[in-house]
């Protein structure tokens, strides 16, 4: 007796993965392979492994009891598999999104062949692309004016993107009289009815070609680099884009070309943090500075500017730069930077500049650690001295 596969293996996805991955799976694969599409000797069988795969993966229970025991776990809720109904699809399931096909939608789609798809020789747009730019932080806030490159499928510059040998033309496609599609009868479990399908001979263009481009080979398309100026705007975050229009992938059937979509990555300043068009900015100073006050150069991305520092100026005390900040994308404004004190203590005093500490601390009233231990065994002596 032949080894059952693993359903998650069947389906093509991992054990973690969501119902609606399960669902799109399945709907792929047994499309793929369904008996009246695939005339593959073994594409019943495979069609039935699916849909049983399916039935137990895309019910809650089923699918615990197969996570925890395996086929026996699965076996014991299924009923029979997917060959007591048929069509696996059918069997126990009926028409609910636990059974096979997820509702009518899914019935229509699988067995009449997606009758409201668009037409296969219509124009598509072509897919499209993201690029990433790398700014400094600086290149974040002005912008700058760049170029990229980067690899995308263009319209053959050989065949014009006919796919056609240069000095031949395609051909209307004789089986579909070029419409793309082909009319074909099916024995489905609701009867026999007429279905559309893509023409196997021309895959859906409606031309056949005889001979083909040995550029593109008969694709219409080449792989080719491709080159376009970027002006990357003032103010600019990280992660945001811009979508750059026609710059993406080739059409289909001489439909427009793809967009492309321009991600930003601003690195981050050594010196300055930002919020939108706000700066930030961490300015340290000494106890001299902030006692008596001071006029400090401060970095801004603008350059160095000046700012007065009040005596008795306290750590975590706020001024605002006005204007100079990052511009806003959307006006034409600026931002302001904040500048945030910071008063840093001195280390590694020397005994002049101690004593100069220690006299400043007497004319302000203020005593020194050795100062208040000196004056608490003054009292416990002369508390003792009562006694």
């Amino acid at each position: 007796m032949a080894t059952k596969r693993d359903y998650y293996e069947v389906l093509g996805v991992d054990r973690g993965a969501s119902d609606d991955e399960i669902k799109k799976a399945y709907r792929k694969l047994s499309k793929q392979y369904h008996p009246d599409v695939n005339q593959e000797s073994d594409a019943e069988e495979k069609f039935k492994e699916i849909s049983e795969a399916y039935e137990v993966l895309s019910d809650p229970q089923k699918r615990a009891a197969y996570d925890q025991y395996g086929h026996a776990g699965a076996d014991a809720n299924y009923g029979g598999g997917a060959g007591a109904g048929g069509f696996g699809g059918f069997g126990g399931g009926g028409f609910s999104d636990a059974g096979g096909f997820g509702g009518f939608e899914d019935i229509f789609e699988s067995f009449f062949g997606g009758g409201r798809s668009a037409d296969p020789t219509a124009p598509r747009q072509g897919d499209d692309l993201q690029y990433s730019i790398n700014l400094t932080f600086e290149e974040g806030v002005f912008g700058k004016d760049t170029e990229i490159s980067y690899k995308r499928n263009e319209v053959c510059h050989t065949c014009g993107g006919n796919g056609a040998k240069p000095g031949t033309q395609p051909e209307t496609c004789q089986k579909c009289k070029g419409s793309g599609v082909l009319n074909v009868e099916r024995q489905t479990p609701l009867g026999r009815v007429m279905t559309r399908q893509t023409c196997d001979v021309c895959h859906g263009t409606g031309k056949e070609i005889k001979e083909v481009c040995e550029t593109c080979q008969g694709t219409g398309h080449e792989k080719r680099t491709h080159n376009v100026s970027v002006s990357v705007p003032a103010g600019v975050e990280d992660g945001q884009q811009m979508r750059l229009a026609n710059q993406g992938e080739a059409g289909i059937n001489g439909g427009p070309y793809g967009d492309l979509y321009v991600v930003f990555r601003v690195a981050e300043s050594d010196i300055f943090d930002r919020d939108g068009s706000e700066i930030y900015y961490e300015l340290p100073l000494n106890f001299v500075q902030a006692a008596l006050g001071d006029e400090v150069d401060v970095p801004t991305v603008h350059g160095n500017v000046k700012l007065k520092i009040p005596a008795g100026t306290q750590t975590s005390t706020k001024f605002r730069m006005r204007g100079k900040g990052a511009p806003r994308l959307r006006g034409n404004s600026t931002g302001d930077q904040q500048v945030t004190v910071k008063i840093i203590t001195p280390k590694n005093l020397d005994d002049e500049q101690k004593e100069a500490l220690r006299n400043f601390a007497e004319l302000t009233g203020q005593k020194t650690q050795e100062q208040q231990s000196e004056g608490f065994f003054d009292r416990m002596k002369d508390a003792f001295g009562k006694k």
